[in-house]
């Protein structure tokens, strides 16, 4: 009997001891998981922004997060909203970086620093426009959807308008300048795409847009000449006319016109 109850003991004292082993381990692993538990706002703002100076943008982008969610208030969680944007614009996140630069501006329309947040929007619009561009040459031009080049303008338009002594106001002037050529160049390759396919209403009608919307961009001249094109593939020949002698006034050298005959192929030598 007296064996028996040792044993017993001995038993209960080891699971005893092997619970306690456990809840150790699994404290010691909440610890190490949950490392910034006890952190200041000051400390979690340097590791997030050390972070992101270092290329570590998920846990820059964590840290910013728990920031945010514990000192929800003050320079460094402002600082944090402001900043986070730009962790996910380098992660590669362009939908999480806009919402988080518009709800900088909506929540800080007067903050020192909003002007960045509108850079930013441009910027992360700017970058989808490339990623668009890459690959026109492969698909077809007229179901692009040239929404991010717009938004890209529109948010470095109010930009340079609502701050024109920003430090960002030079840059976003230059990529403004080239955003107007590349929506003008998609349009017109819209235009000659249609013109390709016999669609010469289409093809007129972009290229006009071009026109109307885009005055200044080198694009008119190759919209002017694909208007020249269709309007003789449609048998209209005072229009053709009135069109190619715009074309020649404007560009006098231009490579596109073909005196005398129109009917040639043009597209050969675009």
């Amino acid at each position: 009997m007296i064996v028996r109850s040792v044993a017993g003991f001995l038993l209960v004292l080891l699971l005893s001891c092997g619970s306690l082993i456990l809840s150790g381990c699994k404290s010691s692993g909440d610890t190490k998981y949950d490392e910034t538990r006890n952190w200041s706002a000051e400390r979690l703002y340097n590791e997030a922004k050390e972070e992101l100076l270092g290329n570590n943008f998920k846990k820059a982008i964590e840290y910013y997060e728990k920031l945010e969610a514990r000192f929800p208030y003050g320079r460094y969680s402002q600082q944090a909203q402001l900043e986070v944007g730009y962790a996910y614009f380098k992660d590669r996140e362009p939908a999480q970086a806009l919402a988080a630069a518009d709800r900088f501006i909506k929540l800080h329309p007067d903050h020192p620093s909003v002007d960045y947040a509108y850079y930013l929007k441009g910027l992360v619009n700017f970058n989808e426009d490339l990623g668009l561009f890459g690959g026109l040459s492969n698909q077809d031009p007229s179901e692009r959807d040239p929404k991010a080049m717009r938004e890209s303008f529109d948010a470095f338009r109010e930009l340079v308008v609502r701050f024109p002594e920003s430090r960002y106001a030079a840059d976003a002037t230059a990529r403004m300048r080239y955003l107007v050529n590349s929506m003008a160049n998609f349009e017109t390759s819209v235009a000659y795409y249609y013109m390709r396919r016999k669609a010469y209403v289409a093809a007129v009608s972009r290229a006009q847009g071009v026109l109307l919307d885009y005055p200044q961009s080198p694009a008119v001249e190759r919209a002017l000449a694909i208007m020249v094109k269709s309007y003789d593939a449609m048998g209209m020949s005072e229009l053709r006319d009135d069109t190619d002698r715009l074309l020649k006034f404007n560009f006098p050298n231009t490579k596109y016109a073909v005196a005398g005959d129109y009917r040639r192929r043009w597209y050969q030598i675009w």
